[in-house]
């Protein structure tokens, strides 16, 4: 079987390092070695294990896709840029007919949704990539749906802790509240704590050294209104292997859809898990 090709966009950042550290030793994988990146970068090229990759800025994108797609005509686009390219991006994959897997965050969601609905491909969309907190996010939209109202009454607190370098409140912060409203829980978003600073992190959180530059520590707590109950549930990552893992998951679910000429459907990570890959 044909390893499938993968462009990675959002070089030289560190879960995309990572991640093409990840395809480059996996034979399934061929990696382009072009990376769309940012306007603020800028350096042409970016190395890694011996390989060069060229970076893209936003203005040279449309044509050098052309002439990319001339010696390569089929591959999956891999999104982990920048929240504010989150839409922009995706009209660059749907009007140039790249099917795409995007672990970005932020943007106009609705609009991320309508842009692939209305287009000639499909794409798996998530805000988050870890399969194992994606299955954990399923069990509380069951939750959310078979016991409405269960916590009403109760107040939450919700805590997240990423890297530095991470600019926008979690995705998957944002998800795990909308569960907690739908059981009653009265919470806004702009309530989640959002914690970036490293020497807090490291002294306040004990998020070890070696992963202050890499990780996602959340915690959810609910007390009762007369503070005789509490109750909290946390999810604590260290690295970006989990991602990585999801990422190339979703890759493998992706590949056949597009084969099958699917068009104008988001998948998600939920989809990704039922069809066990």
């Amino acid at each position: 079987m044909p390893s499938t090709k993968l462009m990675i966009n959002g070089l030289p950042g560190n879960v995309t390092r990572m991640l093409a550290q990840h395809v480059m030793r996996n034979a399934d994988f061929e990696l382009l070695p072009y990376s769309l990146t940012g306007p603020e970068i800028e350096a042409a090229f970016f190395e890694a294990q011996g390989r060069r990759f060229e970076l893209i800025r936003p203005e040279q994108r449309d044509r050098a896709i052309e002439d990319l797609r001339e010696s390569h005509p089929r591959f999956i686009s891999i999104d982990f840029t920048h929240p504010a390219a989150v839409n922009s991006n995706a009209n660059f994959y749907c009007t140039h007919r790249l099917p795409f897997v995007m672990g970005t965050t932020g943007g106009d969601r609705e609009q991320l949704q309508r842009t692939v609905e209305q287009s000639a491909i499909c794409a798996v969309i998530a805000p988050n990539m870890a399969k194992q907190i994606v299955g954990l996010q399923a069990m509380m939209a069951y939750g959310a749906e078979t016991f409405p109202g269960l916590f009403r009454g109760y107040s939450l607190t919700v805590r997240e802790s990423h890297q530095q370098g991470k600019a926008d409140t979690s995705g998957t912060a944002k998800a795990m509240v909308g569960y907690f409203k739908a059981m009653g829980v009265a919470f806004a978003d702009n309530q989640i704590q959002m914690e970036r600073d490293p020497e807090i992190q490291r002294t306040q959180w004990g998020i070890p050294e070696a992963h202050l530059r890499g990780h996602g520590w959340h915690t959810y707590a609910l007390d009762s209104p007369d503070a005789t109950t509490h109750l909290e549930l946390r999810h604590n990552i260290n690295g970006r292997e989990i991602y990585a893992e999801g990422t190339l998951a979703a890759v493998r679910f992706l590949v056949p859809q597009v084969e099958a000429g699917c068009h104008g459907k988001v998948f998600s990570m939920i989809d990704v898990l039922r069809a066990g890959v």
